[in-house]
């Protein structure tokens, strides 16, 4: 998408704010972002979802000019609320129009004071000739009151679905394809034959085939990264074939990605190499108390694993269009 170069209503450093201002960035000052991981944490808690994904975070540190930052503060010039926008292809080379997506949040001691309408407006101002996707954690009623007022509909439903960790060293575990290995990622080694494996198993997803080397590398910085549970399935000759990434942190394990290669879907490679990853995070001494993943609502072959394999529906997150 193409940068703004004005915003909506930007308040002068030098000068209090008398009125409430929207500002559109390209980067953010440390300070600010802080300020804004802060403002995630307080929608987080009282909404009971993750208001702030993952993604969004690290953007947060981009100041390479393809992330749009809207900041909302109130007549006191107080943070109050954020939204940020990225560019994304158009689904076909030189067809239509590039989508722009994102996120919103307010402040939940600042909110039924229209921040978040005119957040909204802001995002509209920004990308004034694109569909724009927000997405809502949670699909909080705050959210759908907001979206059904200004004529945006629902696009897409996330499922977040969840089972405790008790009982997964007891999966059976399935055979390989015949000639297939399984071993841990290498990082450095392994870098631009996943991200060429994740590009191709995930051709059709609007977030996840887009990932670069550089996606990759921003993720195994984490402190999280074990690569000792990122699974990779080799075919004879070293060729990745399938791949199963856990991610371990106290609260709970994800099932961060689980892909396969075109060729080799629907053959049972994604369930051998799930449960061999769900056992993984079993095996460990600190093993948490429940694994949880997402899956888009209407994904019937993998909701069809994942409840077989003791899953259940905990939450939804909700994207909406702009149009």
């Amino acid at each position: 998408m193409d940068t703004p170069t004005s915003t909506p209503a930007t308040t002068p450093a030098t000068t209090p704010a008398t009125t409430p201002a929207t500002t559109s960035l390209t980067a953010l000052a440390e300070d600010v972002r802080e300020r804004v991981l802060r403002l995630a944490e307080a929608a987080s808690a009282v909404d009971a979802a993750t208001a702030l994904s993952e993604d969004a975070t690290l953007r947060l540190r981009s100041d390479d000019g393809t992330v749009t930052h809207l900041l909302r503060r109130d007549g006191a010039g107080t943070l109050v609320g954020y939204a940020q926008l990225v560019g994304r292809a158009p689904a076909a080379a030189g067809t239509g129009t590039a989508d722009v997506e994102g996120e919103l949040l307010v402040d939940p001691a600042a909110r039924r004071r229209g921040h978040g309408r005119a957040l909204l407006e802001a995002v509209g101002e920004a990308a004034p000739a694109s569909r724009v996707l927000l997405w809502s954690h949670g699909d909080t009623p705050g959210a759908r009151a907001l979206a059904a007022s200004a004529g945006w509909r629902r696009e897409r439903e996330l499922l977040r679905m969840e089972r405790p960790t008790a009982g997964l060293a007891e999966l059976e575990v399935p055979a390989l394809p015949p000639g297939v290995v399984v071993d841990a990622f290498r990082p450095g080694a392994d870098d631009e034959a996943w991200t060429a494996l994740n590009a191709a198993a995930f051709a059709g997803h609007p977030e996840q085939g887009r990932w670069s080397v550089q996606d990759l590398r921003l993720r195994l910085a984490e402190p999280w990264f074990d690569p000792s549970v990122m699974l990779l399935a080799r075919a004879p000759g070293g060729a990745l074939v399938g791949f199963c990434w856990m991610k371990v942190e106290p609260a709970a394990a994800e099932l961060y990605v689980l892909g396969t290669a075109p060729a080799h879907a629907g053959r049972g490679l994604g369930r051998a190499l799930l449960v061999r990853g769900l056992r993984a995070v079993a095996a460990r001494a600190d093993v948490p108390p429940g694994v949880e993943l997402y899956v888009d609502g209407d994904n019937a072959p993998a909701l069809r694993l994942y409840e077989r394999l003791g899953f259940t529906r905990a939450a939804v997150d909700v994207q909406y269009a702009s149009r």
